[in-house]
């Protein structure tokens, strides 16, 4: 049988492939769409790919009799499941906790078609109608609350999702080869303490922990103690960045959360053998007429690389990618390219070639014994690090293939960049630099350039673990000179960051007259969200700063934290004028 075959999400269509068993089924909180952007089909081919027969359960029914959870049986192995592409909660609520009306990953967008803490509410289903057969979680949502975390729309600090939900294994990250791991020990009846060693996972064990080990404070101290909280996230962060991390010990209850450190970061081999699957980057075919807004984003997009050395404390790519760069082979990407000829509709226009941060593509250290030992948590703040090989000429190379590529008429950049990766304050980093930047706006912007300074004032970037504002200051110039030598009109769009830890109303009122920011297109505002696992969520209710452990204002007061939000609107509206003085009264 060919396997480009579409999984079966149904008793018929697994009726149809004349299969007498099923060895996985995965659930998960997102419709499903055959494509390498979306982690359920990514698994769901690479253990096809092994042999493995793989049904999926798209959005099951959490409400009615639960019929979506039993129509196809038990597997003979395990059952897999996520929330989707997003944490849940963040999927249904603003920063402001108000309901989303919409979900782009609901086929015609409709919102309502997965539970909050879709991981927990899944898994306790399946342990009920199950008990015997092992649940496996995986995705964001259960990466990102691996270990004790803040969440925000309780407002309190909530144990491990592995206690919450029940399940027996986590696989947290990129998941291909812990799962893969975990398939054949589950098939080949490994032992615990055996299925206890692969790497990349998390589990909890009834008993004490290990003495002599990285322990962390237990959930029960965090509850009582912000400050053991903060503590114990300067540990999980600073392993998480290093090569060689320790096996992490976290005591709740009556036992204690294990996580074992990740598998080495992936080879370019073994990146190009995760995207030489047989996707059809189509929708199922269940959904024929509708539309699924989240695909429609990305279905003409190509992925060069995972990771990001950036260190944003509000961000979670490096909690979930891992720090350090794997990036795909050059022959790998084209090959992709070409067959996007063969999607329906596709006119030439490829919306994206990127990643968490684009223009990271092929990026590593000079000295990788020096990488080996270093404990940094970002490559590029408080400055760049000097073993850090920045070169773009890789880059420009692939940009010319790919627009070289027969039926290719146009690549666009859709995602980020950072731009402290081809600047400094006086000018460019190398001789690579100045044509990246020219490339990237003349032929690779569609029309506006969206880039992320986050904040104007230091003290608040410097909480946010972003470069001072002046680089931004040295892009606009840079690029609004690029625009005059061309005679072209691409604009430039700043992201920033409202009500962020260490931002006071004071801060957002220099930021909304700062006079580098004269004439640009303003709209582009986020509300801090505090999500798990980050930098930033563990200042927010802590009040401490994990890595240095000292005290940082955070402002809770949500009437506050939406005045410091208009001012990336009309700062001379009388708005804005009477919540500075509104503010200034409570404050």
């Amino acid at each position: 049988m060919s396997e480009n075959y579409m999984f079966p999400t149904s008793v018929k269509e697994v009726q149809a492939l004349g299969w007498d068993y099923i060895d996985i089924i995965l659930f998960s909180g997102d419709a499903f769409v055959d494509h390498p952007s979306f982690g359920t089909a990514v698994i769901a081919r690479w253990l096809q790919k092994w042999g493995y027969r793989v049904a999926v359960v798209p959005q099951p029914n959490w409400r009615d009799d639960l019929r979506d959870f039993r129509k196809l049986g038990a597997p003979r192995l395990y059952f897999g499941l996520n929330s989707g592409a997003m944490d849940s909660m963040v999927n249904h609520y603003t920063a402001s906790k108000r309901l989303r009306h919409d979900d782009a990953y609901t086929p015609d967008g409709k919102a309502g078609a997965r539970p909050d803490y879709a991981v927990t509410v899944y898994t306790k289903i399946l342990k009920e109608l199950y008990p015997d057969v092992p649940v496996i979680i995986g995705g964001i949502e259960a990466s990102l609350r691996r270990l004790t975390h803040y969440d925000y729309w309780k407002d309190c600090l909530m144990p491990s999702v592995l206690v919450t939900s029940g399940a027996d294994y986590l696989c947290y990250g990129m998941g291909e080869r812990p799962m893969l791991a975990l398939t054949r020990g589950i098939e080949n009846n490994w032992s615990r303490h055996q299925m206890q060693q692969i790497p990349q996972i998390a589990f909890f064990v009834k008993g004490s922990a290990p003495s002599g080990s990285l322990v962390l404070h237990s959930f029960e101290e965090c509850l009582k103690d912000k400050f053991k909280f903060a503590e114990n996230f300067h540990w999980i962060e600073q392993h998480a960045n290093m090569i060689h991390p320790d096996t992490i010990f976290e005591p709740v209850g009556e036992g204690y959360v294990q996580i074992n450190p990740p598998y080495p970061t992936a080879t370019t081999e073994e990146m190009d053998s995760f995207w030489d699957l047989p996707f059809t980057k189509l929708p199922h075919p269940r959904y024929k007429g509708k539309r699924i807004p989240a695909y429609d984003m990305i279905k003409f997009s190509v992925n060069t690389h995972r990771g990001c050395f950036g260190g944003c404390n509000f961000c979670t790519i490096a909690a979930h990618q891992g720090k350090f760069i794997s990036s795909r082979s050059e022959e790998s990407i084209l090959k992709e390219v070409r067959a996007l000829n063969n999607l329906p509709d596709f006119a030439g226009n490829i919306s994206d070639v990127g990643a968490p941060t684009a223009n990271m593509y092929g990026m590593h250290g000079k000295n990788q014994e020096i990488c080996a030992k270093c404990k940094r948590r970002s490559c590029l703040f408080p400055a760049r690090c000097p073993n850090l090989d920045c070169d773009h000429t890789r880059l420009l190379d692939l940009y010319h293939r790919i627009d070289s590529t027969k039926g290719i008429r146009h690549s666009y950049i859709g995602s980020g960049i950072r731009y402290d990766l081809f600047l400094t304050e006086e000018g460019f980093v190398d001789e690579s630099s100045k044509p990246y930047l020219r490339e990237l706006i003349l032929n690779h912007t569609s029309g506006r350039l969206k880039v992320a300074p986050e904040h104007t004032e230091d003290h608040v970037l410097q909480k946010m673990g972003k470069p001072s504002f002046r680089y931004f200051e040295r892009l606009r110039k840079e690029f609004d000179k690029v625009n005059r030598e061309a005679g072209t009109h691409v604009g430039l769009v700043p992201y920033f960051i409202s009500s962020h830890p260490g931002c006071t109303m004071r801060d957002m009122e220099r930021l909304a007259n700062h006079p580098a920011l004269k004439g640009i297109w303003m709209d582009q505002v986020q509300d801090f969200t505090p999500t798990p696992m980050t930098t930033s969520s563990v200042m927010f209710w802590s009040g401490y700063d994990p890595r240095d452990l000292k005290p940082v204002f955070c402002e809770h007061d949500p009437q506050r934290k939406q005045e410091q939000k208009s001012f990336f609107f009309k700062n001379s509206s009388k708005k804005s004028i009477q919540g500075i003085s509104k503010s200034k009264k409570r404050r």
